[in-house]
């Protein structure tokens, strides 16, 4: 079904084709009509599958043109990151319409901003303390708000944010249309939306703590020491478009990116250390490619929208088992395949089965032909099936890591994923 069947405007239509999207995801085809209708909603979906177009199409459409004043619609994001992206989208897919939008959020001044809402939009989306600043002095009100927006309500949640919000939507007027978007629905999610949602309709695309089907996935062990030996031989027998490498902490970060640099690759760093600037750079560049690796904590697990991260590396395996899903959730997005590499030492075996119990599904193990390992795999747990995505028979797939075959190296077979890097 096209987006011009959705009930949409052409000039909606049109953005979404300039923007090179043809068919709209089941997110997008389940809930725009829901939007359009005016009714509330609960919709909770994995990451990367669409779920922004999901909200700020059937949005653009409702708002009509634009009208000079209040903000009609209101977008809650958790971080910088997300409220600049989905600022970004919006405009992108109303770049044929009149409507204005604008972002709040911290790590940048406040000029810019405060002069945007006494001009007058139609769109705010902002982080829950900037716009707590705006309010309190007064450049920013709430009661002409139309729409109301709480875009991954889980991660607001866990961030500690649930009091701020519950004081905004109490602000915001009782005949608004409100719509919570999140990855997952704990109990505490559905307190707050049966405080904040009237009869909403709901939606739930995947299972909640599903991963991607077109991530492939391989957990490569390694002693300690020669972790970062591992990553770099990786990279050398790997065709990459552009890779995201996970971290633990900031300072482990920053010392990946340092030596990666003198392994001449080009690198962003992306951390809660970093300025709004730096991170905004950082992302701008990967997107546009001139970075080929970003090395990022899990601040950037459910920030990064990037087209064409063809792989993921946890270089630190996650304490958090959810971590790991929104992470890879950074490869193998709008139904693209991506990779999903895990570097663990021995000391991680209860963190990978933690994982491989939250996903329902055994990782398959692989090691490096012809790097000098010093240490013995992890012994992942053999009770569960391997993630359906990759095949027993790995003949019959070149991409598949293994297929349940630890010791197989899909290296130099035709179409593979696998090539020296060099060579191209």
């Amino acid at each position: 079904m096209p987006f011009s069947k959705l009930g949409l405007y052409s000039s909606l239509v049109k953005g979404t084709q300039a923007m090179g999207y043809t068919d709209p995801t089941p997110i997008q085809q389940r809930a725009i009509p829901v939007v359009l209708s005016g009714k509330d909603l609960i919709a909770s979906a994995q990451t990367g599958t669409g779920k922004t177009a999901a909200f700020a199409l059937p949005v653009l459409n409702r708002l009509g043109p634009h009208k000079p004043g209040s903000p009609r619609v209101l977008v809650l994001e958790p971080t910088r990151e997300l409220a600049a992206q989905v600022e970004t989208a919006f405009r992108d897919f109303g770049r044929f319409t009149d409507i204005s939008a604008t972002v709040l959020h911290g790590g940048v001044g406040y000029g810019k901003q405060r002069g945007d809402l006494r001009a007058g939009v139609d769109i705010v989306i902002a982080t829950v303390g900037r716009l707590m600043d705006f309010i309190q002095e007064k450049s920013m009100r709430l009661d002409k708000i139309e729409i109301l927006i709480l875009d991954e309500v889980d991660r607001m949640l866990d961030m500690g944010f649930i009091k701020d919000v519950k004081r905004i939507v109490e602000m915001c007027p009782k005949s608004r249309q409100t719509l919570f978007f999140s990855a997952t629905v704990p109990p505490e999610i559905e307190e707050m939306a049966r405080f904040a949602l009237k009869n909403p309709e709901r939606i739930e695309i995947g299972r909640q703590r599903s991963v991607n089907e077109s991530v492939n996935h391989a957990i490569y062990t390694v002693s300690h020491p020669l972790k970062f030996d591992l990553l770099l031989a990786l990279l050398e027998k790997t065709d990459f478009q552009s890779v995201i490498v996970f971290s633990r902490t900031k300072h482990g970060a920053d010392k990946i990116a340092r030596k990666l640099k003198s392994a001449n690759h080009t690198v962003a760093v992306l951390h809660a250390n970093r300025s709004q600037n730096q991170r905004m750079e950082a992302l701008d560049g990967f997107k546009k490619g001139r970075y080929e690796i970003m090395v990022a904590t899990d601040i950037a697990a459910r920030g990064i929208d990037v087209a064409g991260v063809s792989h993921v590396i946890n270089y630190d395996v996650p304490e958090n088992p959810e971590d790991y899903v929104h992470r890879i959730g950074r490869t193998g997005r709008a139904m693209s395949v991506g990779d999903a590499f895990m570097l663990a030492t021995p000391e991680d075996v209860k963190d990978v089965r933690d994982i491989e119990r939250f996903i329902g599904a055994k990782i398959p193990q692989l090691t490096l032909e012809g790097f000098d390992y010093k240490s013995r795999p992890i012994v992942s747990s053999t009770d569960r099936p391997h993630l359906k995505d990759i095949p027993r028979d790995p003949m019959n797939n070149p991409r598949a890591f293994g297929g349940g075959n630890p010791h197989h190296h899909p290296q130099g077979k035709p179409g593979s994923h696998w090539r020296n890097r060099r060579s191209r």
